[in-house]
């Protein structure tokens, strides 16, 4: 008896041990391109992995069987790295290379230190019990063996296909159905990193298209504005838009929205490339921003936020209004009145009634769906959209002796983000620039779309803009193109009356 009770209490040390070394010894942290990973292991009976998200959710991957579980938890992301990678365009590439060995480096740390803690607390805790060496080492050598035994019956179950079929918990239950085919996007987004130099390279071509363009020469009290929209976190789209800046000597970008896919804290780093644009950034924010999206905006140094407000910016008076939505997290109410799953129409009635309120007329108004535009008719010569991914430009159904206004819905500047690379040719990078005469009033927009992924194609489309009478309004401008159909060159000349 007295033999089975030492027995009894050596199993219950080495296990008391294992589990309280494997909690103190099995975690880790390393850098895995610009993200700092915190890895960890955790005694289970049924294994697997699990890859926290904080705080859009978890993904958890049948990655192998136990006794012992894996949770890799993305703990910050290095903002100067970050920088980096979309600056350097083969940034992307050399970080998807890393990546495994970073992860493989990082494993075999949390092996070691796993096994470490475990036999160092099996010995103190056998130490503290028996009060003999002799059992100690018995204790510490079992602990070895259990250790490396479970931690090898767990490397010897791998399954690396469980990486296809991944469980998704918190806001990423969206992650299938607005990422799609996850093996088919990690194919298209190798064709878009060999793409992407070329790509931007081949902006230079946007500008030998000026010289067949129609003549239209503005004054010198003309003002540039650069229309972009739902960027939704394409590194591509920076240089475009900065070459763009530059090229075409833009005084004011204004940006409708969506310029993240989740509004989440990792995301605000992207929006710091807007302080290098060096011009004023108007925004307002769209139904996958969230309220943290537009105050990383408003700390940039020339960002201007609207949010049912009035600014004069570059001389220009801009009215705008967010999204009264938040896609990403049906749990979580925008700010201020708004509620999720409001009508658009109504913030857009809501800044009609604060522009009529300004004392002053105002030049432009910015909302993010087009469908907030119609109560704006009247009250401005031009309203600026994006949300639908694809460029279109109309007149609003004035009301009686009201001034005509003209709305201006533009494609998306990130080319649909992830989602563009489902298409079977991906979605084209839109953007607008805007000429505005010495009265404020549109006088000619310069369309420009940069083919989608792997195209590497340009084309650009003036119009000059003739005032149509109030009778004509409601007519639509040209016949926008499908999300995802290829940039070709649409034809150039006046707008119709």
């Amino acid at each position: 008896m007295r033999r089975g009770a030492v027995a009894l209490a050596m199993i219950a040390v080495i296990l008391a041990g294992v589990a309280g070394g494997t909690m103190l010894g099995g975690r880790v942290t390393g850098d895995v391109g610009p993200l700092k990973v915190e890895f960890q292991l955790s005694p289970s009976a049924d294994g697997g992995s699990e890859i926290a998200v904080p705080p859009l959710g978890s993904l958890f991957l049948d990655t192998h069987s136990g006794p012992a579980r894996l949770t890799a938890r993305l703990d910050s992301l290095d903002q100067q790295r970050a920088e980096a990678l979309i600056h350097d365009p083969n940034g992307l590439a050399a970080a998807g290379a890393s990546a495994p060995g970073d992860i493989r480096d990082a494993l075999l740390r949390l092996g070691l230190r796993t096994v470490a803690g475990s036999v160092l607390v099996t010995l103190l805790l056998a130490l503290l019990t028996f009060r003999s060496t002799r059992r100690a080492a018995w204790a510490g050598s079992l602990a070895l063996l259990v250790t490396g035994g479970a931690l090898g019956a767990a490397a010897l179950t791998v399954r690396p296909g469980a990486l296809a079929e991944p469980r998704y918990e918190g806001l990423l239950v969206n992650a299938p159905t607005l990422v799609g085919d996850a093996r088919r996007i990690a194919d298209d987004y190798t064709r878009y990193a060999d793409q992407l130099q070329r790509l931007v390279g081949n902006v230079g071509k946007l500008y030998g298209t000026m010289s067949s363009l129609p003549v239209y020469e503005d004054n010198p009290g003309a003002t540039r504005i650069l229309h972009v929209s739902d960027l939704h976190l394409n590194p591509a789209a920076w240089p475009v838009v900065r070459t763009v800046v530059e090229q075409f000597d833009v005084d004011l970008v204004i940006d409708t929205g969506d310029i993240t896919d989740w509004g989440s804290e990792p995301e605000t780093s992207y929006v710091s490339m807007i302080g290098q644009l060096k011009v004023p950034y108007v925004y307002i924010r769209g139904n996958h921003d969230s309220a943290r999206t537009a105050a990383a905006v408003a700390g940039q140094p020339n960002a201007v936020v609207l949010d049912d407000s009035v600014a004069e910016v570059a001389g220009v008076r801009i009215a705008g209004i967010g999204d009264p939505r938040f896609t990403p997290d049906k749990e979580e109410k925008a700010p201020g009145p708004w509620e999720e799953g409001a009508d658009p129409a109504s913030a857009g009635t809501r800044l009609a009634d604060t522009i009529r309120a300004a004392g002053a007329p105002v030049d432009i108004a910015l909302v993010h769906d087009p469908a907030s535009a119609d109560p704006l008719a009247g009250t401005v010569p031009l309203v600026l959209a994006g949300h639908l991914h694809q460029r279109e430009v109309r007149m609003l159904p004035a009301p009686e002796g009201g001034t005509a206004t003209r709305l201006a819905v533009q494609g998306s500047t990130g080319g649909a983000g992830l989602r563009g690379l489902e298409k079977d040719e991906p979605v084209p990078l839109a953007m607008s620039v805007l000429y505005l005469g010495p009265d404020h009033r549109l006088e000619a927009y310069d369309d420009i779309r940069v083919g989608g992924t792997g195209l590497a194609q340009v084309s650009l489309d003036r119009r000059v803009v003739d005032e149509p009478p109030v009778e004509a309004a409601g007519t639509a401008e040209g016949t926008p193109a499908a999300p995802g159909s290829p940039p070709t060159p649409l034809p150039v000349g006046r707008e119709p009356n």
